[in-house]
């Protein structure tokens, strides 16, 4: 199992939501949990662009990234 790292802003409230049962921080809970998990997945397609063991597979996982992060068509080579 892997471990994920959170900041320690993040772990206060979800520390702050599940153990005071305060709601109010729920909103930027999912907002927080939703750039994790963008950060995440971005981290997974690079790291099969790099590591993919043929050409074609390679260029798939580099313009899967690319389109991820938001690079345009036009600037890339």
């Amino acid at each position: 199992m892997k471990n994920i790292m959170i900041p320690y802003a993040l772990f206060v409230l979800l520390l702050r939501c599940h153990l005071l049962e305060d709601s109010s921080c729920v909103n930027e809970i999912k907002q927080n949990l939703e750039e994790k998990l963008d950060s995440l997945v971005r981290h997974e397609l690079y790291t099969k662009y790099k590591t993919a063991p043929t050409q074609e597979e390679r260029e798939k996982a580099r313009q899967e990234y690319l389109n991820k992060i938001g690079i345009s068509d036009d600037f890339r080579w």
